[in-house]
């Protein structure tokens, strides 16, 4: 099933009903006054983000959502009943736009975050509303108002899981096409990634997580250097941020590209210091054991996670896969347990 990150749809809201000439008739009373009530309101359009949705795979089936018109208002003044709302569930992350003007509507960034994508119609006024000391006997009513309408288009924030940090070159695409369905451009030059490529991880015991690989940062970034800032803000969202390292290069640059990206993230945005980090030294096949070691030796002192994998020739990806699995597990019972409020 592929990733569908962007989609347009049409939204109508329901018709307001109309009001209702309608007259008393009751007996002995040769001129019964005005009783016709209103309409009742067309029903809305909503967003609702949702957490359990993982794309926007639904809008390739479904691209038009309509709201229940409001029913005509009666005589005996009964006004009509309102048309049911349509609810829109979408992925957290989910950035609404209006489709002809390119303007940003929403940005849906919490679960159960709500916005109004199109506003019923205005029920019409029954004749009952129009009377008067000199109008005791009005036959005017108002139609209900249309419903709104209009084309949308959704684009789904890179709502990754997992990120994949490193600088150019430390085998990033490699690791994703590994890990995942993915099949990402592979070439050994800087920058080949040119926007984040997304590929779906499944996993043994839980469900399946979007791995998504940044484009290569390099020092400067967070100042827009290179592909710096544009790409930067795809991380944002991502709740574990893997740092891949190419453990194959002399003395002390492993160390040295780790604390790039670190102050790369921390520059950009502190908060990203917060998240869920884990070291990954790739390219292992490329040196032998006493080197490994004392690459190893050197990250001790940041107190991280460390994991040791050849991408290439696929050693140490199923141990990586396995943690990958109990930290989303983690965080998605935390998850749960906080909504829950317990």
């Amino acid at each position: 099933m592929g990733f569908v990150d962007e989609a347009k749809f049409f939204v109508k809201a329901g018709d307001g009903g109309n009001g209702c000439v309608s007259f008393r008739r009751e007996k002995y009373v040769p001129k019964g006054g005005p009783n016709g009530g209103d309409g009742g309101k067309g029903g809305d359009v909503f967003l609702v983000a949702d957490r359990n949705l993982r794309s926007l795979i639904d809008f390739r089936y479904r691209s038009h959502f309509k709201a229940e018109s409001g029913l005509g208002g009666q005589g005996s003044d009964k006004h009509g009943r309102g048309g049911k709302d349509s609810i829109i569930r979408v992925p957290v992350g989910s950035v609404i736009k209006d489709a002809e003007t390119g303007t940003v509507l929403a940005d849906l960034i919490e679960p159960g975050q709500v916005f109004l994508a199109a506003e019923g119609g205005r029920g019409g006024l029954g004749n009952a509303r129009f009377a008067t000391s000199t109008n005791r006997a009005p036959r005017k009513a108002t139609p209900g108002q249309p419903g709104e309408e209009r084309w949308l288009v959704i684009e789904l924030k890179l709502l990754a899981d997992v990120g994949l940090i490193g600088l150019p070159n430390a085998g990033k695409s490699t690791l994703l096409s590994k890990l995942s369905a993915a099949n990402p451009k592979i070439a050994a030059y800087p920058f080949t990634t040119l926007e984040p490529q997304l590929g779906v991880l499944h996993l043994k015991y839980s469900e399946p997580c979007i791995i998504a690989d940044i484009p290569g940062l390099i020092e400067g970034a967070h100042q827009g250097v290179g592909l710096g800032h544009q790409f930067l803000r795809h991380i944002e969202r991502t709740s574990i941020l893997l740092h891949l390292i190419d453990a194959s290069t002399e003395a002390e640059q492993p160390l040295q590209d780790y604390q790039v990206l670190a102050r790369e993230l921390a520059a950009y945005k502190q908060e990203l210091l917060d998240r869920t980090h884990l070291i990954v030294l790739n390219k292992i096949d490329l040196i032998d054991g006493e080197r490994l070691a004392e690459v190893k030796e050197l990250f001790a002192a940041v107190h991280l996670p460390v994991q040791v994998i050849s991408a290439e020739t696929g050693e140490g990806l199923e141990s990586l896969k396995a943690l990958l699995g109990d930290l989303l597990e983690e965080q998605r019972a935390e998850v749960g347990h906080d909504l829950s409020g317990e």
